[in-house]
């Protein structure tokens, strides 16, 4: 599929190779066969082993519904500190068993296969290739990390989406229940036939993007598809083709030419395709024929149950993909897979009451490409058995566990149109979001960035019509901060109005009944009291006498950002402000303070708010002299904890 005379070297796409340093384990390389060989796209933890050996099975269950189709296993990393030419050559062999799994049992092409060891103790690796099944080692030095790793992937790929609801009706004895595992088996079998069935239709179409621009949708019919060949035997079309055969239109006739602006490289802004699965029951006939009813009397009393499945499967392909083999080879291998996943789940409790399972696409940090997981919608998320199933994707995937990247609110939305899914205004909201993105550089020479980590929104002055001009900017900042725990799914819970927030204060006892609809200020020991009660939120306080010593606390204050993340709020005198980072020079002392300014009056203009200096870097003493910070006012500082929850 992709080019094999590329330079021979292992390209690295994924932002960190090693999931897990100074511990031995076993990582999946994730690569496509959409992409030059020994691409790694990303890589992923074996989660099932015992004492050094996978579990085979459970690691190909594992990664049929979490990897869509279109990326694949293309070897395997050791971390290990011994005989790295034999580990290698384990690693290889490791790869090639699961990938042999994950293919179904079948035999393989002769694929290339990549090897990786990792010193345990310096994190260094080492690459090794085996051209073909019982082939000799070779060690490639040639190791390329990639810097613009979304560019590669998306430039070229879009994504394949398809949903279908099957609602299975299944007749079993009533006398003899335990013949329904058997009936279920065999009807399930049948759906997976039908998939494949010449009387299948699959209706292909542009996802999200308005109709004025829309190309007309394509019918492909199952006696039109190809099942015979894998993708690497498939030859890409070189451009998107206007002919009427299927067999020569690819995947880029449904995707833009041009994408207005700067091109933004991900799987959000992705193209997107949908495939819509049908069935043509009826056949043209000859001669005119009347409908015909069949009965089949059961031979003993029997019961009737609905089997529901709700399928979603997102599929990865190079936009040069012929579209019958997209359907062939991606889109219905993905249901077949996702079906069989849930018909497991469902089986042992076929008599009793079914899980409500429903698959959801996540983008986290960090990984290029989506992954798929499957919940059970029966559980809360803060249930037990769902906070597990979290906790070992993150396991997984290498993410941290004090943070909520794949609950259901995290869910890729694919249905939104290409021009919602642009701008700096959060879905639902009115208010701009991440307003510091794209400001000009500190002026600290050689200083390291720490910042905000996830997305917020900017309160500030006389917003929603409601004037707090002089007395508000406390409350402004600590809505700034909700708004923080709300975008990365902490809290569900609306941003608290001025009022609210003074209520929350007099149901704790720190305020007086009287206080409720006042203009009264509140500081960083309030905002803490606030955040505790309605978002369970601890904080750390950081009290300095002068606004002079706020440099002194720049190490501590970048710590923060790496690892907690969160917007602090800054309040001395009768003013307060956000922070959202700081640009710190360890070296020579140097800082400066990325400040979101609360006491803005205008109107919500991106342009305004920058060019006025209302989100931007502050340095404590500027080039005239002027001190940003009050040496003559102390200073508080807020520091939300994120809580460790995933």
């Amino acid at each position: 599929m992709a080019d094999a005379n590329d330079q021979r070297s292992v390209r690295i796409l994924c932002s960190k190779l090693l999931l897990h340093k100074n511990e031995a384990n076993l990582q999946w390389l994730i690569g496509s066969p959409f992409l030059p060989p020994l691409t790694v796209v990303s890589t992923l933890k074996c989660i099932h082993i015992d004492s050094s050996t996978p579990d085979y099975l459970k690691e190909s269950e594992g990664l049929r519904t979490l990897l869509p189709k279109g990326f694949d296993v293309i070897g395997a990393l050791i971390v290990a500190n011994c005989d790295i030419e034999k580990n290698a050559g384990e690693a290889i062999d490791t790869a090639r068993r699961l990938k042999k799994l994950l293919c179904g049992g079948g035999e393989l092409d002769n694929q290339e296969a990549l090897g990786a060891v990792a010193d345990l103790n310096t994190g260094n690796v080492k690459f090794f290739a085996s051209a073909a099944i019982n082939s000799s080692l070779e060690s490639v030095s040639s190791v390329v990390y990639e810097d613009y790793p979304e560019k590669i992937l998306w430039e070229r790929g879009c994504l394949l989406r398809c949903e279908l609801l099957i609602k299975l009706p299944v007749y079993y004895p009533v006398n003899n229940p335990s013949d329904a595992e058997k009936i279920f088996q065999r009807a399930t079998e049948a759906v997976v036939a039908k998939f494949k069935d010449t009387k299948a239709v699959y209706m292909v179409e542009a996802l999200g993007r308005t109709s004025a621009e829309k190309p007309k949708p394509i019918v492909l019919r199952g006696s039109e598809l190809d099942f015979s060949r894998n993708l690497s035997q498939i030859k890409l079309l070189e451009e998107c083709s206007e002919d009427s055969d299927a067999k020569l239109i690819s995947c880029a006739h449904f995707c833009l030419n041009t994408k207005a602006g700067s091109p933004v490289y991900s799987a959000e802004s992705a193209d997107r395709i949908q495939v819509s699965v049908l069935l043509n029951s009826s056949e043209i006939s000859p001669k005119a024929t009347a409908p015909v009813a069949e009965y089949f009397p059961a031979l003993e009393e029997t019961r009737l149950m609905f089997v529901e499945f709700n399928l979603e499967v997102l599929s990865y392909t190079t936009k040069n993909l012929p579209l019958v083999f997209a359907v062939s080879n991606l889109i219905v291998p993905g249901l077949v897979d996702q079906f069989n996943s849930m018909k497991n789940a469902i089986l042992p409790n076929l008599l009793a009451r079914h899980p409500q399972l429903r698959p959801y696409h996540f983008s986290p940090p960090g990984i290029l490409h989506p992954i798929s997981a499957i919940y059970e919608l029966d559980y809360g998320e803060t249930e037990i058995k769902q906070v597990e199933v979290r906790q070992s994707l993150h396991l997984r995937l290498g993410l941290p566990f004090d943070r909520p990247l794949l609950r259901i609110a995290n869910a890729l939305d694919l249905l939104i149109t290409d021009h919602q899914s642009s701008g700096s205004v959060q879905k639902g909201s009115t208010l701009l979001r991440d307003v510091h993105i794209g400001i000009s550089s500190s002026g600290v020479s050689g200083g390291t960035m720490s910042l905000v980590q996830g997305s917020y929104e900017y309160h500030h002055y006389l917003q929603d019509g409601f004037n707090d001009s002089g007395w508000g900017c406390a409350y402004r900042s600590l809505q700034t901060i909700i708004s923080w725990f709300r975008l990365q799914h902490y809290t569900s819970i609306d941003v608290p109005s001025h009022r609210e927030i003074q209520q929350t204060l007099v149901e704790i006892g720190d305020k007086d009944n009287s206080f409720i609809g006042s203009r009264e200020w509140i500081g960083a020991i309030e905002l803490s009291f606030v955040l505790d009660k309605l978002l369970g939120v601890s904080c750390k306080v950081i009290n300095v006498r002068s606004g002079a010593e706020l440099p002194e606390k720049c190490r501590e204050l970048a710590l923060h950002f790496e690892s907690q993340g969160t917007p602090i709020m800054i309040g001395g005198g009768v003013l307060a402000y956000t922070l959202l980072g700081v640009d710190y020079n360890e070296a020579s002392g140097d800082c400066a303070f990325l400040i979101l300014d609360p006491h803005y009056t205008g109107n919500d203009d991106l342009k305004k708010i920058i060019n006025g200096g209302w989100c931007g870097w502050k340095k404590a003493v500027d080039s005239k002299g002027k001190h940003f910070f009050l040496h003559d006012k102390f200073y508080n500082l807020l520091l939300p904890q994120r809580p460790n929850m995933v």
